[in-house]
């Protein structure tokens, strides 16, 4: 929230200063904070302004650049080149053949000029409130809460403006907040079963998670499905290719209604919904749940904090069962021929097979045969010149830890 000395260094009165907050902040009882209305984000039409648009028949992925937009009147010039920019964002990456370069600013007229780009630019935040609009507005207001973050009225995408100052609103630790509250938000669809704090911090999935720019690039292309779904104004424009100024038609997109304005996402069940599209959206090469499963496959224990889980369970397990899955069994057999091939090992009096000739590849036990004839161990005692089988157990334990050995070298 802003001190004393912010609203002094803006030279607000104290009304004035509560519009602001009012325009930017929502109140934990008001009624927009409720989970049938928030979180919400919402999209201007460009109908507002443009009787037609220009639609990128095949549109690149859009990249966001921010601008020195300190506030909307500070910059005029730049805050409404900056609204009728992204306004078309349906052009993609050819904003720029709509615009004379004389038309805009400085700060937009250097990106315009590299080229074809689908540039989404956005006010330059000290917190990248503006970048990272779309993963907090779909956030819960308990998550919010939670991680020490303020309820902020409903988001626009894309962004039009920065009226309120919106740095003035948010923690200094803005970005490590949301990132925790964001990998809150989305871990279930991750990893269920196990809470996000029963992984160490370092967690390939956790990190993952908790990574703001990985998931930017997937619920901005969700928003645009979703938009792209909206009807049109009926501005009475035929869809046409248009032409440019040597008269040659412009094949790569067409002239169209603009599309009408409306609520993205309203409420904490429409959010939700949207929060499984972009995990499947960032899955939809396949390389996120193949990573995910990567990851699982090659935990460690440093993985895991010291809280137990079902993960934990499961890693155990599958580590005990992995360090046992050699395992020695000795069989007695009655009315057999000793056969000792090239590798049999003679210990004392006593001869065991080789081991490898007996290997059971699904359960990977070793069965030693005593193949002296003499099949239990009273026997065999006797014959070694033992008045008990005690001596024979412990030879035979010595056995079976060399048959361990032996096998390692094979897994």
């Amino acid at each position: 929230m802003p001190s004393t000395a912010d609203t002094a260094d803006m030279n607000m009165t104290e009304t004035e200063q509560t519009g602001y907050d009012h325009a930017a902040l929502l109140d934990e009882n008001d009624e927009q904070a409720g989970p049938e209305n928030f979180p919400r984000c919402w999209n201007m039409s460009a109908g507002s302004l443009y009787d037609a648009v220009l639609r990128a028949s095949e549109p690149l992925p859009p990249e966001y650049v921010s601008v020195p937009l300190r506030d909307s009147t500070t910059n005029p010039e730049l805050a409404v080149a900056l609204a009728e920019w992204n306004l078309l964002w349906e052009a993609a990456q050819f904003r720029r053949r709509l615009f004379d370069e004389e038309d805009l600013p400085p700060a937009i007229r250097t990106v315009a000029d590299r080229g074809d780009h689908n540039v989404v630019f956005v006010p330059r935040t000290h917190s990248r409130y503006y970048e990272y609009l779309p993963l907090l507005h779909l956030i819960p207001k308990a998550t919010l809460k939670r991680y020490g973050l303020p309820l902020m009225r409903r988001g626009t995408w894309p962004t039009l403006s920065d009226f309120s100052r919106v740095d003035r609103f948010l923690p200094e630790d803005f970005g490590s907040r949301l990132a925790r509250a964001w990998g809150a938000t989305v871990w279930r669809r991750l990893n269920s079963g196990s809470s996000i704090s029963s992984f160490a911090k370092h967690e390939p999935i956790r990190l993952l998670a908790h990574n703001l720019d990985f998931w930017i690039p997937p619920v901005t292309e969700v928003i645009q499905e979703i938009l792209r779904d909206l009807p049109t104004v009926d501005n009475g424009v035929q869809e046409e290719a248009p032409r440019l100024v040597d008269g040659t038609v412009f094949e790569d997109a067409i002239m169209a209604n603009p599309r009408m304005g409306s609520d993205l996402w309203q409420g904490e069940a429409e959010a939700a919904e949207t929060v499984d599209r972009t995990v499947d959206t960032a899955d939809a090469d396949g390389r996120l749940r193949g990573i995910i499963e990567a990851v699982r496959a090659n935990r460690v224990e440093d993985d895991f904090s010291e809280r137990w889980s079902n993960a934990r369970i499961d890693f155990e397990r599958k580590l005990h069962h992995t360090r046992a899955k050699v395992k020695i069994r000795f069989v007695e057999l009655t009315d057999t021929i000793p056969v000792q091939g090239p590798e049999a090992e003679v210990i004392g009096h006593c001869v065991t097979a080789d081991f490898l000739a007996l290997l059971d590849p699904t359960s990977r036990q070793i069965v030693v045969l005593l193949t002296s004839g003499h099949t239990n161990l009273g026997d065999v005692a006797g014959i070694l010149g033992y008045r008990n089988h005690s001596p024979v157990s412990k030879r035979l334990k010595r056995i079976r830890e060399q048959a361990v050995k032996f096998l390692q070298g094979y897994e």
